[in-house]
């Protein structure tokens, strides 16, 4: 699993547009001037949000994106998905009869991963853009405050 721009940017546009409101329509430029991401690279992301039916649009003067579903129907493992991002940190791909690798047989630490991809897409699955932007998100009680525990790993390291 790897979280690339694509998820990063698609989840940040769709939550400006969220936070413009239900029917507004918001155009891609102001977006990127917004959120500094490139508007070549917004076009390319919402041809493929529109396929999936993440995002409306309407075309001529006053026309934009909206969210198809509103931000609470929203999910972002959809908006990850619509965007190719890969929520499977498995190296197989997971096909009945097939293991790990190119062998039959799972690999040794298969549930492992198994398992993380399960948590990563059961919470990307509960958020949603409503979530993102009503400030909703809350730290993991296991880790409140994960960025100093990172900063410490690297000190330490």
């Amino acid at each position: 699993m790897k979280l690339s721009t694509k998820g990063r940017y698609a989840v940040t546009a769709l939550a400006d547009i969220a936070l413009q409101g239900p029917d507004a329509l918001v155009s891609l430029a102001d977006i990127a001037r917004r959120q500094d991401i490139s508007l070549a690279y917004l076009e390319q992301l919402f041809v493929k949000l529109r396929k999936a039916g993440v995002v409306d649009s309407v075309r001529g003067p006053g026309g934009g994106y909206r969210l198809a579903k509103g931000a609470a129907g929203t999910r972002i493992s959809d908006v990850m998905t619509a965007v190719d991002e890969r929520l499977n940190a498995m190296g197989c791909d997971g096909k009945p009869g097939e293991g790990c690798g190119g062998v039959e047989a799972a690999c040794l630490t298969h549930a492992l991963w198994e398992q993380l991809s399960s948590h990563v897409y059961v919470f990307l699955n509960q958020t949603t853009l409503a979530d993102v932007v009503a400030g909703r998100m809350e730290p993991c009680p296991a880790v409140p405050d994960f960025t100093a525990m990172l900063e410490e790993e690297e000190a330490t390291a």
